[in-house]
């Protein structure tokens, strides 16, 4: 088998230069563990930004997808197909939502939000055409397209990739004010994440988002909540929305969705909203496919069980609890919920990557933002032996500077 070093070198050779990624080549895994080309194993403690809650290769998604490899994988919307029905029902029901419109990547599902709300606010809310504006938070994380780093603050993410798309006013994340503020006459929706993930994994105050709800209902203004890292299982609840018993008008879901297998996301909202998109407005030629909705059907069945909501309520408690003793030690500050955790690493110690690089020596594989953050987002499968290790990985990685 051609060797790790190898492998890179052709990757830096022939790809364009868009991601800085760890240097470890995986070639199998299962469940929360990987193991390179040259047969080291490690623990995965990213788990594809939330993709992959229900581990590598859980048998269940598996198995769909196989069976319905077997069958058929692509007809278009152009047709039924006889997953697809059973796909939109299961998650309509998942998040309480009449309407399900599916689509394949996060930034796609947060596009297909921001049209809707701007047509809702046209048709239904009675908006001036070419006038309507959405509210978005300092801080966001929503995709990479050309409108969605439009208003991204992230200069990596923005600088150099304009004109820009206009239409978005950008606040301050936390601040039910700076919202209430920025709304007029022409404010159609509020586009938050209930955890900024990319931002470090930043909690907001607590009531804040029952506070945006209260404020979007009063002000005839959707509510869009950005779900795809955070959502379906990740924090402990279905949705982080859930800690709040918030509903928002939109739910925005990716990542997990898709089990690890393929790529699948959707929207899902009531009629009054989601009936104002008619044939031929939007669409994907990929969108609620047969396999992604056998796939997403065998998430949603792993869901509604409630088995993974409460483990990763109850190993988030551990999680949190031991990343909690490593501050002072190199740590300043920790931050998260459920099996999702932001570190800010002391930057006069290291840098994240210096410390994620020292991690995967030690056999654990996490991502650094930011600067000095790392993420830590396990699949909510791993043992809790194997995540007491890792926490103990990287207080010794910590401690190696």
């Amino acid at each position: 088998m051609t060797s790790s070093a190898e492998l890179i070198e052709l990757s830096e050779r022939r790809s364009a230069h868009n991601y800085h990624p760890l240097p470890v080549v995986i070639h199998e895994a299962h469940g929360s563990w990987v193991t390179d080309v040259e047969g080291k194993r490690y623990l995965d403690c990213l788990a594809g930004y939330s993709s992959l809650n229900f581990g590598h290769g859980h048998p269940k998604i598996i198995e769909a997808a196989q069976e319905q490899l077997k069958n058929l994988t692509l007809t278009s919307r152009a047709f039924h197909h006889d997953q697809f029905a059973r796909f939109c029902a299961g998650l309509g029901d998942l998040t309480g939502k009449d309407l399900v419109l599916p689509m394949n990547t996060g930034a796609e599902a947060v596009e297909t939000a921001i049209k809707v709300a701007r047509k809702w606010g046209y048709q239904v809310k009675g908006v001036e055409p070419g006038l309507a504006n959405i509210i978005v938070m300092e801080g966001n994380f929503h995709g990479r397209t050309t409108t969605i780093i439009s208003f991204s603050t992230d200069s990596d993410a923005r600088d150099d990739f304009g004109p820009y798309t206009p239409g978005f006013r950008v606040v301050r994340y936390g601040s039910t004010e700076a919202i209430r503020e920025a709304i007029d006459a022409n404010t159609v929706a509020v586009l938050v994440e209930p955890i900024q993930g990319e931002a470090g994994v930043i909690v907001p105050p607590d009531g804040y988002l029952s506070e945006v709800r209260a404020l979007c209902s009063a002000e005839r203004i959707l509510m869009i909540a950005d779900e795809i890292q955070s959502g379906l299982g990740r924090t402990g609840q279905t949705f982080a929305c859930n800690h709040e018993g918030v509903v928002p008008d939109i739910y925005v879901l990716g990542k997990a969705l898709g089990g690890g297998v393929v790529p699948v996301s959707a929207i899902a909202a009531d009629r009054d909203v989601l009936e104002v998109i008619r044939p031929g407005q939007h669409g994907s030629t990929f969108g609620g496919n047969p396999l992604a909705c056998a796939v997403g059907i065998a998430v949603i069945d792993l869901l509604n069980t409630g088995e993974f909501q409460a483990r990763a309520a109850k190993l988030g408690e551990v999680l949190h609890a031991r990343l909690r003793e490593l501050v002072g030690r190199g740590v300043l500050e920790v931050r998260g919920r459920g099996l999702w955790a932001g570190i800010d690493i002391d930057p006069e110690l290291a840098t994240g990557r210096q410390v994620t690089e020292a991690l995967m020596e030690r056999g654990v594989l996490a991502k650094d933002t930011h600067g000095s953050t790392i993420r830590l987002a396990p699949p909510i499968v791993v043992p809790e032996e194997d995540l007491i290790w890792a926490i103990d990985q990287l207080g010794a990685a910590i401690s190696s500077f």
